[in-house]
């Protein structure tokens, strides 16, 4: 039986889905994909998986994919990240009796992908990409898709959208955003560039950025002509985006630990961060939880912060709105509600130009305040202290070394050379000298080892005289 393509795989296989939750490393796990699936997602992604582990280690297999199979959470489509086209085939057949379809990261941004040459870094590769997706298509039996980052230029986006959809690929997810546009610098999407490409090809298109809530989504299918919308930090602030809700806080908390404890085994670390995430705004008010949060050991105890927090929050609520309405949001602190992060400072304006100017002055941090406190060293450097209350980390207050006449390292204080001890010991070595600073005695050693063997053979002599002197005498 042929499998599916393009649009037929997209009514028919993935529902026609329009609300779709990004895959998100260590976040988009079984558990958080079923609380979406509650709150109007109709299609999800596992986390990005590294394709040469996934297919190496067993282990990894099951607890990334194998034993996170459920029947409520489909479709689903399992993303790899790779850069050989034979590893990422044997990983993707491991993977594709449990999913929908096997998606291909072409659009992680991160330093680990830099190192890994995968991702958005492989975008310039288009030999490699096309060997790729072409290889998928032809022996995997679900479809294959991509998920990309753009280009600047539109022109050359809409060119890298066309030769991934003639190599086989059957759905295109496009971040507006280039491979540069991250952290500080993540700026605007631009749905120009995601428009251009929907218009180009003729495969199912999803648009990812600037989704915040249930109108963004909306306001971008009708301006790109997109088929669905995908969200990820959206998503991670409010899992009810898709359903145009803003619940509590501490509501999608309960849901969400109370499905962890449904399905398990789900890493404490993830929970953690799901938590962090949804009581972003609330953990500036209430600060001593999130040390509290931090420092749990198990579900049980998360689920007693979260009601401990609820409670103080409710306690809020029947206060006047002046107490606490100080936080410049748009909904209170405990509502789910995006997080919007700062734009990176102008360097033009009075505190650019300063940091600007800072930058320029010290490019690293002071190791020592002038008063000679500990607070501005390292963690590190702190620990040595604290052993070794004399000790100095100041550049210009430790001794000054007089350099070896050899290599430049600090001589001996004592050396007769004027050497270091590696250039004493060779220098020492071949001259057969001592050097007492250093502790070497060549030449002493080769006097001892020459009276050695002198005396020994006085000895040998006078013992030979007396044993044959002995033999004259005796009589027969």
């Amino acid at each position: 039986m042929a499998k599916p393509r393009g649009f037929e795989f997209w009514r028919s296989t993935l529902k026609g889905a329009r609300y779709v939750v990004a895959p998100m490393v260590d976040q988009s796990e079984l558990a958080w994909r079923l609380l979406s699936r509650r709150h109007g997602a109709e299609l999800c992604y596992t986390p990005m998986l590294h394709a040469q582990v996934f297919l190496r280690d067993a282990n990894y297999r099951r607890e990334n994919l194998y034993n996170e199979v459920s029947l409520e959470d489909r479709p689903l489509i399992t993303q790899f990240c790779a850069n050989d086209p034979e590893v990422f085939i044997q990983a993707a057949l491991l993977a594709q009796d449990y999913c929908d379809a096997i998606d291909l990261n072409l659009g992680c941004p991160q330093m680990i992908a830099k190192r890994g040459h995968y991702g958005v870094f492989l975008q310039d590769e288009w030999d490699l990409l096309e060997k790729m997706i072409k290889l998928a298509d032809e022996k995997l039996s679900v479809p294959i898709t991509c998920k990309i980052r753009v280009f600047p230029e539109i022109e050359k986006t809409v060119k890298y959208a066309k030769m991934l959809e003639k190599a086989g690929c059957q759905l295109l997810t496009v971040h507006g955003r280039t491979k540069d546009q991250k952290g500080a610098l993540t700026g605007i999407a631009s749905w120009k560039h995601i428009k251009a490409v929907r218009e180009a090809v003729n495969i199912p298109v999803f648009a990812n950025g600037n989704i915040q809530h249930l109108s963004d989504v909306q306001h971008c299918m009708e301006e790109t002509g997109v088929q669905g919308v995908m969200s990820a930090e959206g998503n991670l602030h409010n899992p009810a985006l898709f359903e145009g809700q803003s619940p509590p806080v501490w509501e999608m908390a309960e849901e969400y630990l109370d499905i962890v404890e449904k399905h398990p085994p789900c890493s404490l670390s993830y929970v953690r961060a799901h938590i962090f995430k949804l009581w972003h705004h609330t953990l500036q008010i209430h600060q001593d939880l999130r040390e509290e949060l931090a420092k749990a050991k198990n579900i049980a105890g998360i689920v007693e912060i979260n009601r401990q927090l609820k409670q103080r929050c409710q306690e809020e609520m029947d206060k006047d709105e002046s107490e606490w309405n100080q936080t410049g949001l748009p909904f209170p602190h405990w509502i789910c509600q995006p997080y919007v992060r700062p734009p990176p400072k102008d360097p033009n304006t009075e505190n650019g130009q300063k940091a600007l100017e800072m930058k320029a002055v010290c490019v690293k941090r002071a190791l020592e305040d002038s008063d000679g406190t500990n607070d501005s060293l390292s963690k590190n450097k702190q620990k040595k202290k604290a052993r070794n209350p004399y000790k100095n980390f100041c550049p210009e207050l430790k001794p000054k070394y007089i350099k070896c006449e050899q290599c430049g390292n600090p001589k001996g204080n004592k050396c007769v050379f004027n050497l270091c001890r590696g250039c004493c010991k060779r220098k020492a070595f071949k001259e057969v000298a001592d050097c007492p600073g250093h502790g070497l005695r060549f030449k002493t050693k080769a006097l001892r080892q020459s009276n050695s063997d002198t005396g020994g053979g006085l000895t040998n002599g006078k013992l030979n005289s007396q044993t044959d002197s002995t033999a004259v005498h005796d009589p027969l």
